[in-house]
């Protein structure tokens, strides 16, 4: 039986994702008359790319390196004006409402207090900015524990269960990333439900094959998520662990 329930944030309980392709757009339409859409996808991309090891995840390293994208596509002729806006950009991303994905919340209160289970949020980014959308979101009292990380892999949620006091095979980990929320916690011993999110931020693609060689549990929304886990749990207690 699981002992522990964690819990995504970003695009499995709240949207993040159309706030960063909202500002990418505003990019694009910035740096129109310099270089075409596709370099700015590229320059964009790479800046970030080179931009996590510095400044991790969130809204602090996209805007800089929006802002680093600007400056190098039009070499230098960006002015102030428009570094100013990206700047307000960013600061808006971060005082953007906490908008909740449907079902989010009846599921959390289904399974807070549970004698049952732990229930964990395990999410990355900025701290004070993940911080702010947790307070927003209204959550913070159904959760056992919140945790705040810079990478989700396969050690940090070993030791994430170690600290709550269960062991990899009682948990079960919920999020709309195969990167970040599935495939790692598969290689730790843990199970995984998977929530397709409508966005795919390219940093979290996964290559197929990577797919192909894994056992996925999907779960249609969030809502669907407390059946699967049912499923799950009568698979487990008959000594059957079947796709889902």
């Amino acid at each position: 039986m699981y002992k522990l329930i964690a819990f995504d944030g970003d695009d499995t309980l709240w949207n993040n994702e159309p706030l960063f392709r909202q500002a990418h757009v505003q990019l694009r339409e910035m740096l129109g008359h310099y270089v075409d859409p596709e370099q700015v996808d590229d320059r964009l991309y790479q800046a970030e790319l080179a931009n996590l090891s510095i400044y991790g995840y969130g809204v602090t390293g996209f805007t800089l390196s929006m802002i680093e994208t600007a400056i190098e596509l039009s070499d230098g002729k960006i002015s102030a004006e428009d570094i100013h806006k990206l700047a307000e950009t960013g600061k808006s991303m971060l005082r953007a409402p906490t908008r909740i994905i449907e079902g989010a919340e009846a599921v959390l209160r289904q399974y807070a207090n549970h004698p049952k289970y732990k229930v964990v949020l395990i999410t990355k980014g900025d701290l004070i900015a993940q911080q702010l959308k947790i307070e927003r979101s209204g959550f913070e009292d159904l959760f056992d524990g919140i945790e705040i990380v810079s990478e989700k892999d396969s050690l940090t949620y070993r030791n994430i269960f170690g600290r709550y006091g269960v062991e990899a095979e009682e948990a079960i980990m919920i999020g709309n990333s195969m990167k970040s929320d599935v495939l790692p916690v598969l290689a730790c011993g843990a199970t995984a439900i998977h929530i397709p999110y409508e966005i795919t931020w390219v940093h979290e693609m996964v290559d197929q094959t990577e797919i192909e060689n894994a056992s996925i549990i999907t779960a249609e929304s969030i809502a669907h998520v407390p059946q699967v886990i049912e499923k799950l749990e009568q698979e487990k207690t008959s000594g059957s662990m079947e796709h889902v």
